[in-house]
């Protein structure tokens, strides 16, 4: 069939590959910035950005035509820095030094100093304000002197943002602050210099009648240097939490190997891994991280693959086997060929995943900046509509400017700069006595809507580790003979399985006899001769070489065994089988518990793991997990949560091990066992420091209550100003009414943030 097209079109809908980019963004101050940011660039032909506020990076697509100098220009344009990545080669070493130098924490260490500097400043001028007998003669010119350098330098951020804010028509959080802390100051200094507040043996008296005031005695220094201090509290907690985005991809490049023993004419050679190319061949010891991906060309070993695959059992490997970098020799001596290297291996690859998956996962607005959004131009158009009403009305430009002032200062969101801050600090400080770290209030919105629960199975539900299972004895044979003769022989072996072997017939025994002749036959098992026996242990295939079978009994526990998921091990002496042992990874005893406390909260459990099929199924029915998806490998891990996802599901992952981390930054929510590896950790949302699976019920629970208790401050913090507004614009409001107010808001919303001190 041949087209009817014309041929010139082709040419003309062709689509124009497009580069990808990846911009450091510089002074963003809430997600309503990133948004912007986002905006702007998307405005650009052929342009498609996505910028996260958390990690501050935009990821740009771009097409011919468009250089990254123009997409950094257009940021800038937008009030905002941005800058391009170093080279690739360069980029982990650049990231290691600039977290090293204290350059790095710039932004951070000045909101730590304004925060110290603001909070000295600031207690005296709060105490003068509400306690009549600190009140001496002329005391308000000492208020002024503290309160100036916090409203002026303190606050500097939050005007600056507003600033660039209201040079680009928006109005934020920011807005609110900048206007209300200088509007009380401005008033505080007019009624100081020019109205009766200067005079000496001035006085807050404790007046909370309704009535009309004299603007000119009052002053609002306290309201201008507190918002100012909780404000930058807030902040302060926020970039700290912001700090630690990046920790998931370096906890991941971290991980390979630093250095490697590569083989040049014969000769083993000292070199950085960086320098590895591919078709080198370099060697590795037993206990030592395998450099790159390659493939085995001399010796055999057991490799211990865990951490990047969530298969609890060593992988058994020897010549023409292919091998992953970052994994552990648990055997003997292999030399591997580097196949590949850099950007190309597993692990990186992995690291890729999870930058990706943070960078794409959607930002919660916070909600203080969502309400303000519409209150803060609400508020100032009800202050301009206030000033020219009492000019319109009665001409006295004082009382006017008093009552818009008022208008300014009772919104001005003291309480709300307490609001998330302390139930976050108070939720969190319980949730760490529970074992639970949250990482930030963005976190907690995900906890409320999640109704599935993915769990890692190596780790998470089990304990990650080989143990000793059974031990069944042939007729005739004494069980603690056959632990004591097969523990001394694998005592002497490497081999993870046979480490468990041994520590279980130690436990259960006593000390081993030491053995001779010790023989490890590769990928089969071990042999030797323990107390005068010539005893062997491994695979039936290794006692066949010995002419030795399995009677019907052992070979049908076996079989048994390995339908449940288990290693089984055999065991002859003396021409005989003896036994057999099966090994495996242990189901924690609390994770049956924990399975239904998250059902009781209405999530559904899916078991997820690298493992195969028999395994995951034994593990998921004595837990009571129905949904099970097994052998699934690392990259896989991602497609699986982006799969549940796109059936509408609300996705929360329990992980443990850098095969998990991807998956945690892209589930709605990531729960990261504290036990594990810290690639997982900093790729989660909530740490599970006990590594018990019933914490995870715990952690919702928690971040459940603290996302209600946000809200509640939330609201009453808006409520009391609200609800005083009609009284300031009428000019009907004390001043010590507006100061009473903001107090009591503050109080109850850090009264509400202690009832998580209760939580259970």
């Amino acid at each position: 069939m041949t087209s009817t097209a014309p041929e010139k079109a082709v040419p003309d809908t062709a689509p124009v590959p497009a580069r990808e980019v990846e911009l450091s963004i510089g002074g963003m101050t809430c997600a309503s910035c990133a948004a912007r940011i986002e905006k702007k660039l998307n405005r650009m032909d052929g342009v498609a950005a996505t910028v996260n506020f958390a990690t501050e990076k935009a990821k740009v697509a771009y097409p011919e035509g468009i250089e990254v100098a123009d997409l950094i220009a257009t940021v800038e344009k937008t009030g905002y820095t941005a800058a391009e990545p170093p080279p690739p080669a360069s980029a982990p070493v650049d990231e290691r030094e600039r977290e090293a130098t204290p350059a790095a924490g710039s932004e951070l260490l000045s909101l730590r100093q304004r925060l110290y500097v603001s909070l000295v400043l600031t207690v005296p001028v709060v105490l003068m304000a509400m306690v009549p007998a600190l009140q001496f003669d002329n005391w308000q010119w000492l208020s002024l002197t503290l309160a100036a350098p916090v409203v002026v330098w303190g606050a500097f951020p939050f005007h600056k943002a507003a600033w660039t804010n209201a040079r680009h028509g928006a109005a934020t959080m920011d807005t609110l602050v900048s206007i209300g802390t200088l509007a009380a100051l401005g008033w505080s200094v007019w009624a100081l210099f020019w109205g009766h507040a200067g005079m000496p043996g001035m006085r807050h008296g404790f007046e909370f009648t309704i009535s009309r005031s004299d603007g000119s005695s009052s002053i609002y220094l306290e309201a201008a240097a507190g918002v100012t201090t909780f404000i930058l509290a807030g902040r302060y907690l926020e970039a700290k939490s912001k700090r630690r985005a990046g920790a998931a991809l370096r906890a991941l490049l971290e991980l390979g190997a630093k250095d490697v023993a590569v083989l040049r004419d014969g000769k083993e050679v000292r070199i950085p891994v960086a320098q590895l190319a591919v078709g080198d061949r370099f060697v590795v010891r037993p206990g030592e991280k395998i450099a790159t991906d390659g493939t085995v060309v001399e010796g055999s070993s057991a490799v211990d693959a865990s951490m990047l695959t969530g298969e609890s059992v060593p992988v058994d490997v020897t010549v023409g086997d292919a091998v992953t970098g970052a994994t552990v020799n648990a055997g003997g001596r292999l030399v591997v060929e580097a196949t590949r290297v850099g950007a190309d291996t597993q692990l990186a690859r992995m690291a890729q995943l999870v930058e990706d998956a943070q960078n794409g996962k959607a930002e919660v607005q916070r909600l203080a900046d969502r309400i303000s959004a519409v209150f803060v131009p609400v508020v100032i158009l009800i202050a301009l509509g206030t000033l020219l009403t009492w000019l319109f009305v009665t001409g006295d430009a004082a009382a006017a400017f008093t009552a818009a002032v008022a208008v300014l200062i009772i919104a001005c969101p003291c309480a709300l700069g307490l609001a998330t801050p302390t139930a976050l600090m108070v939720g969190t400080g319980r949730g760490a006595q529970l074992g639970i770290l949250i990482k930030g209030p963005e976190v907690l919105e995900s906890t409320r809507r999640v109704d599935t629960v993915v769990l890692d199975k190596t780790g998470t539900v089990t304990t990650g580790r080989m143990q000793l299972q059974d031990v069944i004895p042939a007729t005739g044979v004494d069980k603690d003979e056959l632990l004591k003769l097969a523990g001394a022989l694998e005592h002497a072996s490497e081999h993870p399985i046979a480490q468990a072997i041994a520590t279980g017939a130690t436990e259960r025994t006593g000390s081993l006899p030491v053995p001779e002749n010790f023989e490890n036959v590769a990928g089969l098992g071990v042999q030797g001769v323990v107390d005068g026996h010539a005893v062997v242990v491994g695979r039936e295939k290794l006692l066949k070489e010995w002419i030795i079978e399995l009677p019907q009994e052992l070979a049908e526990a076996k079989a048994a065994a390995e339908a449940e998921g288990r290693t089984a091990v055999a065991v002859a002496w003396d021409g005989e089988a003896r036994g057999v042992l099966t090994v495996a990874d242990a189901i924690k005893e609390t994770s049956a518990e924990a399975v239904t406390e998250l059902r009781r909260l209405g999530l559904k459990p899916v078991l997820l793991t690298g493992d195969n099929q028999l395994v995951a199924q034994s593990v998921a029915k004595a837990v009571g997990i129905d949904e099970v998806i097994a052998e699934v490998l690392p990259e896989d891990k991602v497609d699986v949560v982006k799969r549940l996802q796109s059936e509408g599901r609300m996705v929360a992952m329990v992980g443990d091990g850098v095969n998990d981390a991807a998956a945690l930054a892209t589930a709605d929510l990531g729960l990261a066992m504290g036990t594990g590896t810290d690639a997982a950790i900093e790729a989660g949302d909530l740490t599970l420091v006990r590594g018990d699976l019933r914490v995870a019920a715990d952690a919702i629970r928690l971040s459940r209550k603290t996302l209600t208790t946000i809200k509640g401050n939330l609201f009453w913090a808006f409520g009391y100003n609200v609800a005083a507004l009609p009284l300031a614009a009428l000019g009907m409001l004390n001043p010590m009414i507006a100061g009473a107010a903001m107090a009591f808001s503050s109080v109850f919303v850090v009264t509400n943030s202690l009832r998580l001190r209760s939580f259970k």
